[in-house]
């Protein structure tokens, strides 16, 4: 379990592969493990580097910031601490909101993003996910751990049901979900889903001057998949790919095109 210390604690993460990097990020109530199948299969031309971000799966809750705006300086943090010099970033969800954002504030360091089912603006959540961007839950669930710790149970229990409908895999997407959740604690799951609902980066899309390719998936119940047209319109020079038998989790329901993709944007652009 390859770990790195650095002032606001320790970042887990997983690496494969040989070549030039790329740097896989997680979305919320994920983890590294979304990208088992895909580490194996970039590692096979790439050395890929999935993390977690602080407070989610591996890493335990370390500090006190658990925003998207921290998760992009852990980033920066992670590439120096390696010696990365520059990389691709591929984003699911979340973690494609931070990889934009940090093409924006290290473009030196980000040489293409790869987003994927990634919210350009906050208010294309779920209304469930909208719920749970409500800050006041974060202040009664830390006065009241018992009603976390049953919400939490509910939650892995609804989830594996639901899962069904998020991916065409339901039972593994369910076991994922499940064993990520066990890992959480109140202040990186109501912290990043708060700041995450508030994001709005359209102000600064003009900004990322690099190449950009948007993965988004037709079936997708998480965000609402016409954020491909958002990220479009604000990074014309954006490649988009539309997934139609695909929803939150294209690399889950259609793995062959997926990798396809992925694969050719990081060698082309």
């Amino acid at each position: 379990m390859p770990l790195l210390v650095t002032e606001q604690g320790v970042v887990h993460y997983e690496t494969y592969g040989r070549g030039r990097p790329v740097l896989l990020l997680h979305g919320w109530l994920g983890s590294w493990a979304l990208w088992r199948s895909t580490i194996e299969e970039l590692g096979k031309e790439f050395r890929t580097y999935a993390l977690d971000f602080w407070g989610f799966g591996e890493a335990g809750e370390q500090g006190q910031d658990f925003s998207v705006n921290n998760f992009v300086s852990l980033v920066n943090m992670f590439m120096d601490r390696l010696g990365i010099v520059k990389a691709p970033l591929v984003g699911h969800s979340m973690g494609g909101t931070v990889s934009l954002t940090a093409a924006t504030k290290y473009p030196d360091k980000v040489v293409k993003v790869i987003v994927i089912g990634s919210p350009i603006v906050g208010s294309s959540l779920s209304p469930l996910l909208k719920v749970a961007g409500y800050r006041g839950w974060m202040g009664m669930a830390e006065s009241s751990p018992f009603l976390f710790n049953t919400f939490m149970s509910g939650l892995k229990l609804s989830l594996r049901g639901y899962s069904y409908l998020l991916a065409k895999d339901g039972q593994a997407l369910g076991q994922m979900f499940s064993s990520d959740l066990s890992k959480l604690t109140v202040g990186p799951f109501f912290e990043s889903i708060t700041t995450l609902r508030q994001t709005d980066l359209r102000p600064i899309m003009d900004q990322v001057k690099v190449p950009v390719m948007g993965i988004y998936g037709k079936k997708d119940l998480i965000v609402d998949p016409r954020q491909n047209e958002v990220l479009k319109q604000y990074a014309p020079h954006s490649k988009i790919a539309y997934f139609t038998e695909s929803g939150h989790f294209p690399m889950m329901d259609e793995p062959e095109r997926f990798y396809k993709e992925v694969r050719e944007f990081l060698y082309n652009g």
